[in-house]
């Protein structure tokens, strides 16, 4: 369904008889008309509003559409790049200035409906051009049968996507069987995973079919497949490459026919040159691929992420919820999300579920998402640390994921020691103190990579200070091994005043530290306090 508005009428009329023409049940609404009255009644997947569209009427029209799961498509009476950045933030899908030909944005609400069909079926939503791409790929991959690697960091949805894999493919009304086997045992592995027959081992019962026979004609999800253990990959090897399974204590060779599907949320090509997941297995299984990248890179989902989850959850709980309030929703959208979309999901339930009766506000919002606690620091690797692509192997990711390790637990303990110094829920007073500690300020974060922004990194073989693909313009903050967190804290600081030219206001905004922190940090390290103020 699309729901076309009579802004005005010409471009709506057109529009109407053509996507009628091509079978695309539409409705047409008036401004004079109840247009959230007529949201509500034809549940639209598309709305397209076609003039006017800073009037306070549509914009209240396209944030009812937003909320209601409806992407939205916008014609503009004037076209340039500062009012079309202006329209999407507010939450146009599309923008295009008129004059434009019918069947231009006809095509484009079909592309629109596509999408939404797709993201419908896989469960994974997000404007952004990384699920855009994502969502290609997998109508690409999903109608043959070759095995499919699925890359990303926990909680970023890739079951969802082997679930939307076999759901678009011929096999979808065959089984779709999914096991972790990270979680069992070594021992049981193999039997879970091939069956074993009556008597095999102490406990066998009776004969167990395996996940490999249960999903016969259908699709095996292997999730945390770096988890086998080596002995099974080589048996492991053997069914994909012959599609036969022998049980556990039997003889009987077993044919079956089963399309693999396996994720991980480490580098397989890492484990591979670290020699804990054979090469040959790795080929087997990564034929076809997809990368889920982490929540922080594609932020510009997270509204429309935080809406279908209060939908779904005020309708599960049944709870009415009134909404959030702008500052609330930057809130969600500047923090990391180390948990990705699992921890998204579960916070906008326990919101919904424990609404006060209003609408949310910024001090609703869990303290560690607001002050930004948890926020993991950009690192990117210089050549002799870093491996090629997202699933590079080497040192690289390794070195990210120390230093964004040990950043966090410096932030959360001067986070402890500030809380315990003002006693707070103790009631104690005092300082408490250790060798060798150095006060850091909670929130010392560059942001998002690009000119104007602080990067860290790794020399590289050659010694260069600025990492392989740093954007143009950036600051660079070189670490060299052996680097202690305050010497790396303090190049950040040392970035970030040359970045501003002195400015401390400005270099305490682009480390999202306050002024005073600011200030104490400069004495700390002797840089001095002598910058520009304004």
């Amino acid at each position: 369904m699309v729901l076309i508005t009579l802004t005005d009428v010409e471009p709506a009329v057109r529009l109407n008889a053509l996507l009628e023409q091509q079978g695309v049940e539409t409705a047409v609404v008036s401004p004079l008309d109840d247009v959230h009255g007529a949201l509500k009644k034809s549940k639209p997947k598309v709305v397209v509003v076609t003039g006017a569209l800073l009037d306070a009427g549509n914009l209240s029209l396209v944030q009812d559409a937003l909320w209601r799961g409806a992407s939205v498509v916008g014609l503009a009476d004037i076209g340039d790049a500062e009012m079309e950045a202006r329209l999407r933030g507010i939450g146009f899908s599309e923008v295009l200035t008129k004059p434009v030909p019918s069947d231009e944005v006809a095509a484009l609400v079909r592309r629109l409906l596509e999408r939404q069909r797709l993201a419908e079926t896989t469960g994974l939503y997000g404007e952004s051009r990384a699920v855009r791409e994502v969502l290609v790929k997998l109508e690409q991959i999903a109608p043959v049968s070759s095995t499919v690697l699925i890359e990303g960091e926990s909680g970023t949805g890739k079951e969802l996507v082997a679930r939307g894999v076999h759901r678009l493919s011929p096999r979808r009304t065959k089984p779709f069987i999914a096991v972790n086997v990270g979680a069992l045992p070594e021992t049981l592995l193999e039997s879970e995973l091939f069956g074993h027959e009556k008597g095999a081992f102490t406990g066998a019962a009776e004969r167990r079919l395996g996940r490999f026979e249960l999903a016969d004609d259908g699709t095996l999800f292997l999730d945390e497949i770096g988890e086998v253990p080596t002995s099974t990959q080589v048996k492991l090897l053997r069914v994909l490459e012959d599609g036969i399974v022998t049980r556990v204590g039997g003889n009987t060779a077993i044919n079956v026919n089963v399309r693999v599907v396996a994720a991980t949320n480490r580098p397989l090509r890492q484990q591979v040159e670290e020699g804990t997941f054979r090469a040959d297995l790795y080929y087997r299984l990564n034929v076809l691929s997809i990368y889920l990248p982490p929540l922080r890179e594609r932020r510009e989902d997270i509204a429309l992420l935080v809406r279908r989850f209060v939908m779904e959850f005020s309708k599960t709980h049944d709870r009415p919820f009134r909404g959030i309030s702008a500052d609330a929703m930057q809130a969600l959208a500047d923090y990391s999300w180390p948990g990705n979309v699992r921890e998204l999901r579960n916070l906008i339930e326990s919101m919904v579920v424990l609404a006060p009766g209003r609408e949310i506000g910024l001090d609703d919002i869990p303290r560690e998402i607001r002050e930004g606690a948890g926020r993991l620091l950009p690192v990117l690797a210089g050549h002799s640390l870093q491996g090629t692509g997202h699933g590079g192997g080497g040192g690289g990711r390794e070195l990210e994921f120390i230093v964004r390790s040990l950043v966090e637990l410096r932030m959360q303990v001067e986070e402890l020691r500030r809380r315990v110094d003002a006693g707070v829920g103790s009631g104690l007073g005092g300082r408490v103190s250790a060798p060798g500690w150095n006060e850091v300020a909670s929130g010392v974060t560059p942001v998002t990579s690009g000119p104007g922004t602080p990067l860290i990194g790794a020399p590289g073989a050659s010694g260069a200070l600025e990492p392989p693909g740093s954007p143009a313009g950036a600051t660079v903050v070189t670490i060299a091994a052996g680097m202690t967190m305050a010497e790396i804290e303090r190049k950040a600081i040392e970035a970030a005043l040359r970045e501003t030219r002195g400015n401390r206001r400005k270099a305490a905004e682009l480390l999202q530290i306050g002024e005073r922190t600011m200030y104490r940090k400069l004495k700390e390290y002797g840089l001095g306090t002598d910058g520009i103020d304004a």
